[in-house]
């Protein structure tokens, strides 16, 4: 089995990769998903984060974190550990697939990068990631510039494979068709 993490900039297109390897039979687990469900469902996370934050609300979570980052890594402290052990299980339970693909926005910043044989970056240009995200979120230009401020640009030159997302939906199809042919 291979073992693929796949991260990239916010609004770079990763949850539209996420659904083209899905839809070409990939086994895919988005770690943001898992981590929301980690703030509803598990009582230690829970209360940990009740403690900290005096608030589960994904939205005031969003804004206290983004606008400090202390508060960003206490966070990421916390729910942390429990990714990782998700992804080791996922692992296990899936070793008999050709693949299984990890995402999450913050693969390297976890220190998760060492889990994966391959690791896939999704980027776009500044602008085009801007404009997605405000629209996505709804939010300002400035509440988009600090979300985009939280990440490392750095981590696009650490990958073994980046796709540039910059165009439409079939280039971005071919770019993973190109991907798979490399890999298998």
């Amino acid at each position: 089995m291979i073992k693929i993490g796949l991260t990239g900039n916010i609004a770079s297109g990763k949850t539209e990769v996420e659904k083209i390897f899905q839809k070409k039979g990939f086994i895919v687990v988005d770690l943001d998903k898992i981590s929301h469900q980690l703030l509803e469902k598990d009582d230690e996370i829970k209360n940990r984060v009740l403690d900290v934050f005096k608030t589960l609300k994904r939205d005031e979570l969003a804004k206290i974190v983004f606008s400090d980052l202390n508060k960003k890594k206490i966070l990421e402290d916390i729910i942390y550990p429990k990714l990782k052990e998700y992804v080791i299980k996922c692992f296990k339970i899936n070793e008999n697939k050709k693949a299984v693909i990890i995402s999450g926005a913050l693969l390297y910043e976890a220190g998760f990068s060492s889990l994966f044989d391959k690791i896939i970056f999704v980027d776009a240009k500044k602008e085009l990631r801007l404009e997605r995200l405000m629209k996505r979120n709804n939010i300002d230009k400035n509440a988009a510039y600090k979300r985009m401020d939280c990440q490392n640009d750095k981590n696009k030159i650490k990958a073994d494979i980046i796709i540039e997302n910059n165009s439409d939906f079939n280039a971005l199809n071919d770019s993973i068709d190109n991907i798979i042919a490399m890999l298998f």
